[in-house]
């Protein structure tokens, strides 16, 4: 081979290494934009509950804003039900560019909005409406994400390509807690009820265009791109899907259950628990669990090449097993009050939590055929979410306030993870097969190695 075509084809595979990363980061930034609004949320619930919520007490402040995060899940499944063909019909690409502005939008207008004392009701009525539209636009941006980076990564490095949207799950709520708590500490608590939570809201903004404009650069997936020239696209998706995969979506919903309830317990519950239910004071809890997210971002790409290594389940039977058995002593250790204990038990729900954010990017697409594969991605995905996830900030709260028993989100988890070991042992070992010739959950890829 001579120099020239040797130097040529370094060069085309720097340029498709780029285009890869490119893809990769476009597709974080939606998640990063979504849970920027969590972060958000589920640092400041008293406050936006006073915002927008006639209540008497600072639990029913909390509760109001739970309850507003609960009711947007609803339309989650209608977003998953609208985008999901979408995406398997006119392309991932157009269809992930449309969520990203109706997500980031959405979080922007809330920072606008009037409060409960200048409006009433029509307040927190428009804070529903506008939770409801990224709620419905979130409906397509997690299973278009998650199928667009694995599409895109080569077969052996979706792994570890797939953790980084979930590295954008946690820098997007990292940076909603940290401007919060940043505006918290600079204006002080007077002003932040008065006007500065509004900052916070209003950073989406640009965060959107950033991320629609990432999105836009892009050409879509290779496999889309290979299916469309093959004409091997469904004329009707959803009717394929419902047909053909609901075994693999009901096989879905039942493993993303842990994740789901594990995820908003860890990330938009927790800072409520540790405050109103612990009791605990002082920017200490806070500042624990920010930097448990922190750590969590350093771990999560090494633990997504180790499953392009040793495979996804083994990661998965860890984290199932560990949900099972360390949830009590986790949160007894943070029920001591004191800083190092606290670190402790965040730090290990963290790490479970990792396990799990760190391998399903790669084992949720390789669970469904190119066809059809955002349609029944999100299907599921979206489903099990407005069940089980949305809810378990407010069930949680509802429960230890109606129970009295601190230990109320410890044996949540554990319920979760006895719902999703079987959908788990069942799942396929995937790690390193291309995703061309996948037809169903329970079978092996048809494609070799390679």
């Amino acid at each position: 081979m001579s120099e020239s075509a040797t130097s040529t084809g370094h060069d085309r595979d720097r340029a498709e290494q780029r285009t890869v990363h490119r893809a990769v980061a476009a597709s974080a930034m939606g998640n990063c934009i979504e849970w920027y609004d969590f972060g958000v949320f589920g640092f400041m619930p008293a406050v936006l509950g006073a915002v927008f919520f006639d209540a008497a007490t600072p639990t029913e402040n909390v509760l109001g804003t739970f309850a507003v995060l609960a009711v947007a899940f609803i339309a989650r499944p209608f977003g998953g039900f609208v985008f999901g063909p979408l995406g398997d019909r006119v392309g991932r690409r157009k269809v992930l560019a449309t969520t990203i502005i109706l997500m980031s939008g959405s979080t922007f207008a809330i920072g606008l909005f009037p409060s409960f004392a200048a409006v009433g009701w029509l307040a927190p009525i428009l804070v529903l409406l506008a939770r409801l539209v990224q709620g419905f636009s979130a409906g397509g941006e997690y299973g278009g994400a998650a199928t667009f980076i694995a599409e895109y990564a080569p077969d052996r490095r979706r792994g570890f390509l797939g953790s980084w949207l979930e590295f954008g799950t946690l820098t997007g709520f990292l940076l909603g807690a940290g401007v919060v708590t940043v505006c918290t500490i600079g204006l002080g608590d007077a002003a932040m009820a008065d006007w500065g939570w509004r900052i916070p809201f209003l950073v989406a903004g640009p965060l959107g265009l950033i991320g629609f404009y990432l999105r836009t650069r892009l050409e879509d997936t290779p496999l889309f791109r290979e299916a469309a020239s093959r004409e091997r696209l469904e004329s009707s998706p959803l009717r394929t899907v419902l047909r053909t995969q609901w075994r693999g979506i009901l096989h879905l919903i039942g493993y993303i259950v842990l994740l789901n309830i594990a995820d908003y317990v860890m990330l938009t519950y927790m800072e409520s628990y540790l405050t109103n239910t612990l009791g605990l004071t002082g920017r200490t809890p806070l500042l624990v669990i920010m930097v448990v997210i922190a750590a969590m971002m350093v771990v999560i790409t090494p633990v997504g090449a180790l499953t392009d290594r040793i495979g996804r389940k083994p990661l998965l039977y860890a984290a199932c097993l560990g949900f099972l058995v360390l949830p009590i002593p986790a949160f007894r250790l943070m029920a001591e009050g004191n800083t190092v204990t606290l670190a402790i038990g965040l730090a290990v729900i963290a790490l479970l939590l990792t396990f799990l954010l760190a391998t399903i990017p790669s084992v949720l697409p390789a669970m469904f055929p190119t066809a059809v594969r955002y349609c029944s991605f999100a299907i599921g995905y979206n489903l099990s979410t407005a069940l089980f996830a949305g809810t378990a900030p407010y069930l949680v709260t509802k429960l230890v306030e109606g129970t009295g028993d601190q230990l109320i989100p410890a044996y949540y988890l554990m319920g979760a993870a006895v719902i999703a070991a079987v959908p788990i042992f069942l799942l396929p070992e995937t790690a390193g097969r291309s995703l061309r010739g996948v037809t169903s959950s329970t079978k092996q890829p048809e494609a070799a190695l390679g």
